[in-house]
């Protein structure tokens, strides 16, 4: 009786810690959904290129020679800027490197503020370590100035070279960077909120993915503020609150989140053999049959020789065996896959590489078996 009693009471703490499990499963809070600014872009809020030519001094004899005259050009024309004349034959420098400077303006800076600049060599100098930036104007596709960059130049490569000719190298030693390097000289206005509305750009566009941005923004801000231009725009009209305040509308809508939807997609990069599969990807009943060709060639040297008293040269005749064997493939049957997990382990029963994996999932999506785009790259 006291052993029926016990087993009772595990019995209820099993049933009853289940129970707690199930409900913990019940209110668990669903997965999070993605910001809404995460998955689109403002239209007026980018960055602007920068470009410009410069010259890097102090290197140590790794800079242009005189087969490459754009450092010794642009030394000559800084020399007289500051008031030093010199003449072209005077001018035998070898710690000296034509560059072109690019970097990338942010929205919304302003001047003062640095930028991170990249230096590239366009003569033919060996490395540029050590070197040093000279002031370099950086201009936009309207060839106006905005910010202007100099500094010490950092090299990520290395490279070594011994006496006799052998020489080492690691990384490129002809690009290096200035962290904030740059400094901006002009602002570059950014108008994003025109005629009180603005423009979400969606980074991966969808139909299903806008239309439901349409409805968490009509949710947050009223029915009627949103409305998809097509499956890459959404459109939101500022209420009358935010007219003359387009950030605070920014920083709400920061706030929805907003659940996208993930086609069904596989990508096929066949230079390196990777497949990546996402989504709903689903698999129909099909029978696969993959097989392979398989060619060997044996090389073989026959040699003839004349006999001992006879006239002739000794000749040597190639002799080539090619056999060609193909192998009978058998033919399986795959069952419907329902999911993308399904999809995997049933193609994984194949025992194929992942080029081969490649061909199969070309085949299944041209037979229509295979419910997902597929993208070779």
């Amino acid at each position: 009786m006291v052993i029926d009693t016990v087993r009772g009471q595990q019995l209820m703490r099993r049933c009853i810690f289940g129970f707690l499990a199930f409900a913990s499963l019940l209110l668990a809070p669903p997965a999070k959904a993605d910001g809404l600014l995460d998955l689109c872009e403002v239209v007026g809020v980018r960055d602007n290129q920068l470009i410009g030519y410069g010259v890097v001094v102090g290197l140590q004899g790794t800079g242009d020679d005189a087969s490459a005259p754009f450092a010794a050009q642009s030394m000559r024309s800084l020399l007289r800027r500051l008031g030093v004349q010199v003449e072209a034959r005077q001018v035998r420098l070898k710690n000296v490197a034509a560059v072109v400077v690019t970097a990338s303006i942010p929205a919304f800076a302003r001047p003062g503020s640095t930028l991170d600049v990249t230096v590239s060599s366009i003569g033919n100098a060996k490395s540029m370590r050590g070197g040093v930036l000279v002031q370099t104007p950086l201009r936009g596709a309207d060839r106006r100035v905005y910010a202007v960059a100099q500094g010490s130049l950092i090299v990520g490569g290395v490279s070594a070279q011994g006496g006799s000719g052998s020489s080492i190298s690691k990384g490129v030693d002809t690009v290096a960077r200035v962290p904030e390097g740059a400094l901006i000289e002009r602002e570059i206005k950014a108008a994003f909120a025109t005629k009180g509305k603005l423009t979400l750009a969606l980074r991966a566009p969808n139909f299903i993915t806008a239309q439901r941005i349409v409805d968490a923004v009509n949710e947050s801000l009223g029915k009627g503020s949103a409305k998809a231009l097509d499956g890459g725009a959404v459109e939101v009209k500022l209420p009358a609150a935010f007219a003359k305040t387009p950030v605070a509308i920014l920083a709400k809508l920061g706030e929805v989140q907003v659940e996208p939807a993930q086609p069904a997609r596989i990508v096929i990069n066949e230079r390196t053999g990777t497949i990546v599969a996402g989504g709903d990807v689903r698999l129909s009943p099909v029978a696969i049959a993959q097989g392979g060709i398989t060619i060997s060639v044996k090389e073989r040297s026959a040699v003839s020789q004349p006999s001992p008293l006879g006239r002739g040269d000794t000749v040597v005749a190639p002799d080539s065996d090619v056999k060609v064997r193909e192998e009978s493939p058998a033919l399986n049957y795959l069952q419907g896959a329902a999911t993308l997990a399904d999809v995997a382990s049933a193609l994984s029963t194949f025992g194929v590489s992942p080029r081969e994996l490649a061909s199969i999932l070309q085949a299944l999506r041209a037979a229509g078996a295979l419910r997902a785009e597929v993208i070779v790259q």
